[in-house]
């Protein structure tokens, strides 16, 4: 089937319980194979750690006076979006991209999964293990660095969801432009990159000048990056928050539109 054919597949029926059991099955048989990858094994349980760890000493010089932040507040604050890019967009691209090219996609739109059913099963793992050590960078910023409890809870779950689902999407949508399960490691840099360099990770778009900020803004993680920062630290004003929500969703809707019209269930020629 073509790239085309993808929004219009619905797939077996059966209801919520159908479907979250073939969810299960799939994520199940998903995880199996994360846990068999050591590479991807080592990209979701190590990486987010040390890159936390090199934010520390990265940022520790970092220009922060004005923007009510510490080298703490950014670097935890920082590290929950990075825990979704490393362990959530980089190694679901590769997955998708490989199980593409051994049919294993194809064999499977032949029964009764759905096409967001496939996807969502084989994101659930690595999403699963980035909510979990989003959970632990907050309990450890409260009980080891003696930050305060998040002032604004809801905002802080519904930033890490928003980030999550946006990362799953754009990860089908990178698969597309990848040929190969090597060269997504090349494929996924332009977003990595642009993300640690312009949604305020290292550096708080605070100190930036207002035109530049107001651009860096539209980034796709960078609307994370502030609710995760509401959420946690308090702060942004309701125009603030609404704008860093419609950011975000907007990126979503963007991912889905590529993924529905461009994404391949078949190897590519």
């Amino acid at each position: 089937m073509s790239a085309t054919d993808t929004g219009g597949r619905t797939g077996g029926g059966g209801g919520a319980a159908a479907s979250l059991g073939r969810l299960r099955s799939l994520a199940r048989a998903e995880l199996t194979l994360l846990v068999r990858n050591r590479t991807a094994m080592f990209t979701a349980l190590l990486m987010p750690l040390l890159m936390v760890l090199f934010m520390r000493s990265t940022v520790e010089q970092a220009p922060l006076e004005g923007t009510g932040l510490s080298v703490t507040d950014l670097v935890m604050t920082s590290g929950i979006p990075m825990v979704l890019i490393l362990v959530v967009y980089l190694n679901l691209i590769p997955a998708y991209v490989s199980r593409r090219e051994e049919l294993v996609l194809k064999r499977l739109r032949t029964g009764e999964l759905r096409d967001w059913e496939i996807l969502a099963g084989a994101a659930l793992p690595v999403v699963t293990v980035a909510l979990a050590q989003c959970a632990v960078l907050v309990a450890a910023g409260a009980a080891l660095l003696e930050m305060a409890p998040p002032e604004r809870p809801d905002l802080l779950v519904v930033g890490v969801l928003l980030g999550a689902a946006l990362m799953v999407l754009t990860a089908a949508a990178t698969a597309v432009i990848t040929r190969t399960t090597e060269s997504a490691q090349i494929t996924a840099l332009p977003l990595l990159m642009v993300s640690l360099v312009g949604s305020g990770l290292f550096v708080p778009l605070e100190v930036m000048p207002a035109q530049v900020a107001d651009v860096l803004r539209l980034l796709p993680m960078t609307p994370v990056v502030d609710l995760v920062r509401y959420g946690w630290l308090g702060g942004g004003e309701p125009g603030e928050v609404l704008r860093a929500l419609g950011t975000a969703v907007a990126w979503a809707l963007v991912s889905v539109f590529a993924v529905r019209r461009w994404f391949r269930w078949e190897p590519r020629n």
